[in-house]
């Protein structure tokens, strides 16, 4: 058997062991990538930690503390009151408000992860606020991500044009970034629908309590509201009109105002947004640096924040992207690509090649999968029976596409942003969710953007 097959065979076991056994598969992943690559791979110590993902391990780390000191001290309550008001009062655009602004950052040049990293916090705050589905809210998060993620100016744009261009492939920048971003809102709308999206339109809008004397309508937040849970998905089911007025409540909260807390928290959330977009540094890094600043100043509200970090999740995805490095170290990845572009089937090839795209880059980095994947389709693109713009557009889609996996960036920061969540229920959700993208999506996007194209 070859070392390639059975590193394959190893990550089938971690996944049955790990879903049967309840042990975490981040910690599996990680004996897994000691076994692999010290017995089958032959590699040292050096080789194995070559994969370990310590950007994304600070990514993590960073935006969970800082998000988690902005719950702390009410940050994130008074956003979902300004969300509220932007909406006036329309819970069920909310989802898609997330979509856009994750969608119009990664368009104007954010990496996707960055922008995730931003906005999901926000995002899942309010859906555990409103009883939204926090899959339906994650998912909306980072298909919003990835519907912005191949402008012309955007980072996964200019790489993948870049390939064409370095290949000498015809290539159609507009074409790129409009497909990817129609399959993207097709597939939010779907997770819209089936995640209780109707049931949110039926709800109309939500009427604001009167706070105390003086201050501003709004929904309880963290000075200790209790009705923003009562008007979610549950309460819409026996609405008839279209206004929903919360219960009364007996001794009726103020708005969450802005406090200094709140206002340098605010100003930190800013800054990481312009020091990724501006000045391109890194989200991880900022957000620790940020969120000590803010821990220096106001001990008593991020005390118990880094208890808060969702260390579960990081070891989880650490562990995973870990093992596929080794796989990626020992040549697994590059042996299966091979093996697919040698197929004498062009359409054939063409579709294996979007899947493997789909389920690697489930597990490791996008960008690499599709660095790789176009070159290995070159050689029979360039017979001319498969049209070029098509192959590279599917390549590019099947591979960003399946972000929502809790093993990919996106998904594992949507799974560690996600506030009073059962996290191991949240994490096989997202799990079978990404495993149901990834099943359909690589061929739909062959069927309609490779096969007109054939020659």
């Amino acid at each position: 058997m070859s070392p390639e097959l059975i590193s394959i065979l190893v990550l089938v076991v971690v996944f049955v062991i790990a879903t049967t056994r309840s042990v975490n598969m981040g910690a599996l992943a990680f004996a897994a990538a000691f076994a692999v690559g010290e017995l089958v791979a032959d590699l040292d110590a050096d080789g194995i930690f070559a994969g370990f993902p310590g950007d994304l391990f600070v990514v993590l780390v960073g935006v969970t503390y800082l998000f988690a000191i902005a719950r702390a001290n009410g940050t994130t309550d008074w956003l979902v009151h300004a969300a509220i008001r932007l909406v006036r009062g329309r819970v069920a655009l909310i989802p898609w408000v997330m979509f856009a602004l994750t969608g119009a950052l990664t368009a104007i040049g954010a990496v996707s992860p960055a922008a995730v990293a931003i906005v999901a916090p926000i995002a899942l705050s309010f859906a555990a606020q409103y009883g939204i589905s926090p899959l339906l809210m994650g998912a909306m998060v980072v298909h919003g991500a990835q519907g912005g993620g191949f402008s012309p100016i955007s980072i996964y744009g200019t790489i993948v044009n870049g390939i064409v261009e370095r290949e000498k492939l015809p290539g159609n920048e507009v074409f790129l970034f409009l497909a990817s971003l129609a399959v993207n809102v097709v597939i939010a709308a779907v997770v819209f629908v089936l995640f209780g999206g109707r049931k949110l339109w039926a709800m109309g809008a939500v009427e604001e309590p009167t706070g105390t004397k003086g201050a501003p309508g709004g929904v309880s937040g963290a000075e200790g509201g209790e009705w923003g849970p009562e008007v979610g998905p549950g309460a819409a089911a026996g609405a008839t009109t279209s206004t929903i007025t919360a219960p009364p409540h007996p001794h009726p909260s103020p708005t969450p105002r802005l406090t200094p807390a709140r206002i340098a928290t605010l100003a930190s959330l800013v800054a990481l947004v312009v020091a990724v977009l501006a000045f391109d540094l890194d989200a991880g890094l900022t957000a620790i640096t940020l969120a000590v600043l803010l821990s220096t100043v106001w001990p008593e509200d991020s005390r118990k924040a880094v208890g808060q970090i969702a260390w579960s999740t990081v070891l989880l995805i650490c562990g995973v992207l870990t093992y596929v490095g080794v796989l990626d170290e020992m040549g697994t990845i590059t042996w299966a690509g091979e093996g697919v572009s040698d197929i004498g089937v062009p359409l054939l090839a063409a579709v294996l090649l979007c899947y493997i795209g789909a389920i690697v880059s489930a597990f490791a980095s996008s960008v690499g999968i599709m660095g790789a994947l176009i070159p290995l389709a070159v050689p029979f693109l360039a017979q001319g029976e498969i049209g070029a713009v098509g192959m590279v557009t599917a390549l590019a889609v099947s591979a960003t596409v399946v972000d929502v996996s809790p093993f990919s960036t996106n998904g594992a920061l949507v799974l560690a942003a996600a506030p009073d969540v059962d996290r191991e229920r949240f994490f096989r959700q997202l799990m079978v969710y990404g495993g149901i993208v990834v099943a359909v999506v690589p061929a739909v996007v062959w069927l309609v953007l490779v096969v007109p194209g054939i020659g």
